[in-house]
């Protein structure tokens, strides 16, 4: 009554659904009717012969990984088959339905949409699942990337939550609305329709207190006696709704035979509402007798198809949980733990939920579950039950370790760092003689992303590490854990001596170190000397990304390829990572896997994608506390400032420096003199840029553990040239040569031999610069190329050889118009026209000097569109578009947006630069 627009959306959502598919989500406040609506949904499907498949999110299901998937697969359990092996395995592993390796969660969600997509060829199908938000989070984030990708299909998702409820299940951009309480016309219709003999006076105050909520209208008379319905005078003056409604349910379930309630407690704390499971080796005659006084009451129904008891109203639920007594629940638990012998991880929960007291065997087998949880990326789900494991830990030792195994996974996994010292505090509480390694490795770990502490978090590791009965178990999980947190400790500190535990600590392992930490540990920490023996080690982790599911192990070999320009390889596997992340995921091996993608996006000139996934990095490291973590994208956002021209280079470099200085994190200092010398070089300040790169390294050495000094050769070396320290260049480009930096990639390939062509003399320097030049795939590397295109072009115009300066300037030249490279743009067309030549003559013009995107961008300008309708077609800011069309007015020789569709179809002119920016912001 009251709902007739409301029935309409629905029954219209239905129908539309089972023709093209799509999701609708339903929100309201409790009691509103949602559930009401729901099965109006149903029964319209069910008519028109669709299929339907029901669920319902359960507060004590809720840290059960997969629970809520489980419920909405069970019936299209026999239809697996018919998947790929990949998704059915993917399925069958995360249901719990089978053995095998741990299927990543997009991996499980893109199988789930296949099945249910296969399922609706025969007939329409529409899936409901009523209190979203108490799924389970696993569940939750693989429904919602189902229902965003409903669209096409005659899958239908109609999804129901409370307004205001947190939820895992993203359900931004679904289609829906919030269900208001009935006007005081429905819901005066819906009372009288039910208790028609109300007095006056109590159908008043009755609309009054309910506020239009259907389910108090139908509840609060209940709680009044036969004369205070009849009469009114006998009313209590008070009627709370939330309260009385509480106090209904409770009254109602009180009345209950003790098999009624006790029924209904083991209902509430199982979840799934399975017959099977409640009344396990009890006959069917018997269940019936027992569940009828919950259906007369209309606290509960039964689908007897489906074998399911269904709460007619969450607060029922909790209603029954209040009233029960602590034995009562204990005993509840212990029996649903028999009656799920055969699924450990619900098993484990109820053990873990009937103990009374610190019971360890208990908490092993919880811990190992939680440690299954991780492996099936279920992060949330580990640290609930490594923190339920910490407090039944008989031994403080083991407690500690829990806890810290909680705290680290919760920072690593989760991206709670901000949660970490209030469970570290419990930790070295219950560590007070400082022996959980776990503990150390979470505090480290804080210390390290928090305060930027390295040298403090460099002692506690090690001094962790050191009082370890067996420093040498490569199958202790904290301590790999720990000397993974050592690797970054060490890294972000710069300094060599840092890293001699580290290596001593890998080298003891016995019967090795894991694969990927002794790869990590080579690459990523002195690449020039130690990374050529496990290249082919490390080529064979990258090919193997594709069967990789945990983010982050994919996040670290693409750490372990950055210094050896291996990311490229690594894309996909990063993009994924990503993904997992925007669903909900492991935050942190997200945010790495943006800043590697920025970084090989600025290798390899895509500075349009570098600059969103930066943003994002940054975006994500604000919100979680990631201090340090942030200054690999504060880097990357200089060093593309710097190749620009922006003044923000310089402003950023310094900011780095000032962090970094105290906590003498040298690896951020790297960075800040990396940003001043490519800025000094584009301004052609040759004595600052040679400062700057000599300070990452001295000139003909590459500084032990110092990887950045890979990326700084090219600068040092000019620079030395460029200010006459000849045999300091001429030693570095010789220390670049012996370190065999050509064998590690082929950019470096083509940094050592652009090296030696600028310290050789004349007649040998032309043979090296060709030689870099046509180093096999040197146009993936467009920036650094066009650098050494423009050094080589420099010195043929110093003697004279014009021609052939003129080509490789103008190569140079059209390759910075194309980046945006301002400074190098300038510093070209200076020695271009030294040349004598025209900047007009013999340079890419009109569309074929602009970028995709730019194109794109020029075509929507030229069409009228303002900069922020442009940016929301292309998901970019308005402040991306106004930057690319001041940069692509020049190229195309106009000075107006206004001339933007001539200069489309027609041969540009030159333009003055004055006007530009001005006029591109618009």
């Amino acid at each position: 009554m009251g709902r007739e627009r409301d029935l309409t959306r629905i029954r219209d959502f239905v129908d539309l659904a089972a023709v093209q598919g799509g999701a609708f989500m339903l929100l309201g406040e409790a009691g509103v009717g949602k559930s009401v609506l729901l099965e109006v949904a149903a029964a319209r499907a069910l008519a028109a012969g669709h299929r339907v498949l029901r669920a319902s999110g359960s507060q004590f299901e809720a840290e059960v990984s997969f629970a809520g998937l489980h419920q909405v697969l069970h019936p299209l359990f026999a239809d697996l088959s018919h998947l790929s092996s990949a998704h059915e395995r993917a399925l069958s592993v995360a249901l719990g339905l089978g053995e095998g390796t741990p299927p990543g969660q997009l991996l499980v969600a893109n199988a789930a949409l296949v099945l249910l997509r296969q399922a609706a060829v025969p007939r329409p199908l529409l899936v409901i699942i009523d209190d979203i938000a108490w799924l389970d989070r696993a569940s939750a984030v693989v429904l919602g990337f189902v229902a965003r990708r409903l669209t096409g299909s005659r899958v239908g998702l109609l999804a129901a939550s409370r307004s205001g409820e947190e939820s895992f299940f993203e359900h931004g951009g679904l289609s829906g609305y919030e269900l208001q309480p009935l006007d005081e016309r429905g819901a005066a219709a819906l009372l009288k329709a039910h208790f028609p003999a109300l007095a006056p006076r109590v159908h008043q105050r009755l609309l009054a207190d309910a506020q239009g909520n259907p389910l108090a209208l139908l509840e609060l008379p209940v709680a009044l006696g036969d004369f205070q319905r009849v009469s009114g005078s006998a009313l209590p003056p008070v009627l709370p709704l939330s309260g009385r409604l509480q106090a209904v349910f409770a009254s109602r379930i009180r009345d209950l035979p003790a098999a009624t309630y006790d029924l209904l407690l083991l209902a509430v704390l199982d979840g799934t509402g399975d017959l099977n499971v409640l009344h396990a080796g009890e006959p069917r005659m018997q269940e019936t007798d027992v569940l009828a006084p919950a259906e007369r009451a209309r606290l509960v129904r039964v689908e007897q198809g489906a074998r399911r008891l269904v709460f007619r109203h969450p607060l029922i639920g909790s209603a029954v949980v209040e009233l029960s007594t602590g034995e009562q629940r204990r005993r509840a638990h212990r029996l649903l733990a028999e009656r799920l012998a055969d699924q450990p991880e619900r098993r484990a929960w109820h053990l873990a939920e009937a103990a009374v007291g610190p019971d360890e065997e208990v908490a092993a087998l919880l811990q190992a579950v939680a440690h299954a949880n991780l492996r099936r990326g279920d992060g949330v789900g580990a640290i609930t039950q490594l923190l339920r494991a910490a407090e039944l830990s008989p031994a403080d030792i083991d407690q500690a370790g829990r806890l810290g195994e909680a705290a680290y996974l919760g920072a690593i996994v989760n991206g709670d760092l901000r949660d970490a010292p209030h469970l570290l505090e419990l930790a070295r509480r219950a560590d007070w003689r400082g022996e959980s390694l776990a503990t150390a490795v979470a505090g480290a770990y804080h210390l390290l992303n928090g305060d930027g502490d390295v040298d403090s978090a460099h002692r506690l590791m090690v001094g962790a590490i050191e009082k370890l009965a067996d420093p040498g178990d490569a199958h202790n999980k904290p301590l790999i854990e720990g000397l993974y947190t050592l690797l970054m400790v060490c890294f972000f500190g710069g300094r060599a001596e840092l890293w001699e535990p580290f290596h001593v600590a890998i080298g003891r392992l016995k019967p090795g170190p894991p694969e990927l930490l002794d790869i990590l540990g080579k690459t990523f920490s002195d690449p020039a000397r130690l990374a050529p023996p496990v290249l082919d080690r490390l080529d064979a982790a990258i090919a193997g990304l594709n069967q990789e599911i945990i983010p982050a192990r994919i996040s670290r070999i693409g750490i372990a390829g950055s210094y050896v320009d291996r990311l490229g390889q690594c894309r996909e596997g990063l993009w994924r990572v990503i993904g997992h992340g925007r669903d909900g995921g492991a935050v942190t091996s997200a945010i790495e896997a943006l800043f590697l993608l920025g970084n090989d996006a600025f290798l390899v000139g895509q500075w349009e994608e570098m600059e969103q996934v930066v943003e994002e990095g940054l975006m994500l490291c604000d919100e979680h506390g990631y201090r340090l973590l942030s200054w690999s994208g504060i880097y990357l956002r200089a060093m593309l400032a710097a190749a620009r021209g922006r003044e923000t280079a310089t402003a950023l470099a310094d900011q780095m420096t000032r962090w970094a200085t105290p906590r003498r994190a040298r690896a951020i200092q790297a960075y800040a003199w990396q940003v001043r010398a490519l800025t000094a070089l584009g301004r052609c300040d040759f004595e600052d840029a040679y400062q700057q790169s000599a300070a990452i390294s001295p000139a003909g050495v590459l500084a032990s553990h110092v990887p950045h000094a890979l990326w700084s050769i090219t600068d040092l070396v000019e620079a030395a040239v460029r200010t006459g320290r000849r045999a300091e260049a001429a030693a570095h480009a010789v220390a670049a040569g012996q370190a065999g930096l050509a064998g590690i990639s082929l950019r470096l390939a083509m940094v050592t031999s652009a090296s030696a062509a600028m310290v050789a003399p004349d007649g040998q320097y032309n043979r090296l610069f060709e030689t870099a030049l046509t180093t096999a795939g040197a146009e993936r590397w467009p920036f650094e190329r066009a650098r050494v295109q423009l050094i080589y072009g420099e010195r043929l115009r110093r003697d004279k050889v014009t021609t052939e300066a003129r080509a490789h300037l103008a190569a140079a030249l059209d390759t910075f118009r194309s980046l945006g490279a301002r400074p190098w743009v300038v510093r070209a067309s200076t020695e271009l026209r030294a040349t004598g030549l025209s900047i007009g003559q013999g340079e890419a013009t009109g569309m074929a000097s602009l970028t995709p995107q730019q194109q794109e961008i020029a075509m929507l300008a030229a069409a009228g569109l303002t900069n922020k309708q442009i940016g929301e077609r292309l998901f970019l800011s308005p402040r991306t578009v106004a930057n690319h069309l001041y940069q692509l007015f020049p190229k195309l020789g106009v000075a107006s947006r206004a001339a933007l569709r001539d200069a489309l179809t027609t041969a540009p002119v030159e333009s003055s630069r004055g006007d530009d920016e001005e006029r591109a912001s618009r």
